[in-house]
Order: structure tokens, then sequence, then C-alpha cells
């Protein structure tokens, strides 16, 4: 068992920490709306902090699930006075790969580990306790932390130095903006054709056009369906991050930035909350 502070208690965060608690582990959390930590705490008969420096105290592991990289540094330098030697600093937020690397400095002044940890597998992952999560970071703080992170992730890869999981956490959303765009284009050119898109689903989905998106999402795209994950706000500040980093690396990313904007049509439809399936909206396909 270890002592564990979790800080960050959203759709993620929540049942993250819920799974600590199951495997055995003493955690405290904070959260930012501190009703949610009583809630919480509630719950899983765990203790809630009122600061994040206090629910850090006396952690040998501090994990942090939230929103974008002035979310990260705030809550940083809020517990940057109680960051104890020894201590393993976990970031699960998507962030970038600048500031996993600058934060890995400075806990490494106060004698701390720090393991940027983006995860994927959406709030159903998170629920069920089968996220996959991406890490940079030493290899020695890894190897600490995997057991920990085993409680809610089905699958732990250190991918390289400070911040490499930060920047494989932008393949992969890369990746699935392309994929989502091209079975959008996919169902829409099927619906004009005037075919079954449930025949042609179950034609191609065995062969080469197969994915987790046509597998899991056709139907509520085809029905429109949006509330099932990851909302495009969310996705859009992913994408910023991705984007940013190809234009400092000389990345040639045409397709990511086309989709990006066509999730901001999205937006300007009301879809901010939206799961990401939703690119099929702008095509004319209504949310039910």
């Amino acid at each position: 068992m270890a002592k564990v502070a979790f800080l960050g208690l959203g759709v993620m965060g929540h049942p993250m920490a819920g799974h600590l608690v199951n495997a055995g582990h003493d955690v405290s959390v904070w959260n930012r709306t501190g009703a949610k930590a009583e809630q919480w705490a509630e719950a899983y008969s765990g203790a809630a902090a009122s600061t994040p420096a206090d629910a850090i105290l006396g952690a040998e592991f501090v994990m942090l699930c939230l929103g974008d990289d002035p979310d990260v540094l705030a809550v940083f330098d809020a517990i940057a006075p109680n960051i104890a030697s020894g201590m393993t600093i976990v970031d699960h937020t998507t962030a970038s790969a600048g500031l996993a690397r600058t934060l890995c400095a400075r806990a490494a002044e106060h004698g701390a580990a720090f393991i940027d940890a983006p995860i994927s597998g959406g709030q159903a992952g998170a629920e069920k306790g089968a996220l996959t999560i991406m890490c940079g970071g030493a290899a020695e703080a890894f190897a600490a932390a995997e057991p920990i992170m085993a409680a809610y992730g089905k699958r732990m890869t250190l991918i390289g130095e400070s911040g490499a999981g930060q920047l494989a956490k932008s393949v992969n959303q890369i990746c699935i903006a392309g994929i989502v765009q091209g079975l959008a284009e996919g169902m829409h050119f099927a619906e004009e054709a005037g075919l079954d898109v449930s025949k042609v689903i179950e034609a191609i989905s065995g062969g080469a056009a197969q994915s987790w998106q046509m597998e899991n999402r056709w139907e509520t795209m085809r029905d429109g369906h949006f509330e099932h994950g990851f909302a495009v706000d969310w996705m859009r500040k992913d994408l910023r991050i991705a984007l940013d980093t190809a234009r400092e690396n000389g990345a040639s990313l045409p397709l990511t930035a086309t989709v990006d904007q066509y999730y901001a049509d999205v937006q300007a439809m009301g879809g901010n909350r939206w799961d990401t399936s939703s690119l099929l909206a702008r095509m004319g396909r209504k949310k039910t």
C-alpha cells in the first residue's frame, strides 16, 4: 500500500482516484471545486484536502489530472513548498512536452521525480480501469509508479525521457482525428449514395477499414447521438498542442490542421461538449 495524493477529480480523475482506493492505497484528494472532493471522499471513504499543498503532505506519489498547461503549472506552484525528496509526481494531464520538461527539472530541485503520463481510453476506460498510459521520464521513476498506475491502467509504456509521453499523446490525437474524419466522410458518402449504412459497415468492418471508432461509434453517429465520450473542446485543446509542437519541430500536419478547423465548425454549431464523432454533424447529420 502506498500513500497517494490525487489532484483533479473530473470525469477521468474521479474514477481513477477511486480505483486507487479499491487497490488498497491510502488516498488523499483535492479538486478546484471542493464539493466534488467531498463527494468523492464520502463515496470512497477517503480524505479530501482543502488545498493541493495539504493533499500531498506525506504522499509518496502525487497524481495530477487537470485541464491544460496553465492549470498544471498553477497546481505545481501551489504544491511546490510541500514537494519532498523521494516523492514521485505523475501528470496524467494532456499538456505540452515543454511544460513536462520544465516541471521535471523543478521536481528534481526538491529531490523528487516527475513523469508525464497522459492517458487515452476516455471516461469509459477510466471507469473500467483500462486506460492506456504513455509515459516520459526516468526509468527508475516509471518502475516505481507503474504498480500504482496499474490500479487504473491496462497498458503503461515508457516512451522515453521527459516530455516523450506528451509527444506520444499528440501522435494518438493526430491519428484519432484523421480516423474520425475518414469515418464521417465514408458514412456521409454512403448516405448520399442511398446505401444502407448498417450493411456497408457490416461489409467493411472486417477488413482494412476497421477501426475502434467504426466499431464503437458508427451507430451513434448514424443516429446523431454525440454524448459518448471525449468532448470537442478538449480535442481542440489537444490538437492545438500537437500543431504548436509541429511548428516547433517542423512536422507537416495538413490533415490535422484541417480536421481541427472542422472541429471549430462543430463548436460554432454549439457542439463544444459533443463527443469527437460529431464531425458527421457538420455534414448535415442532425444531433438528436
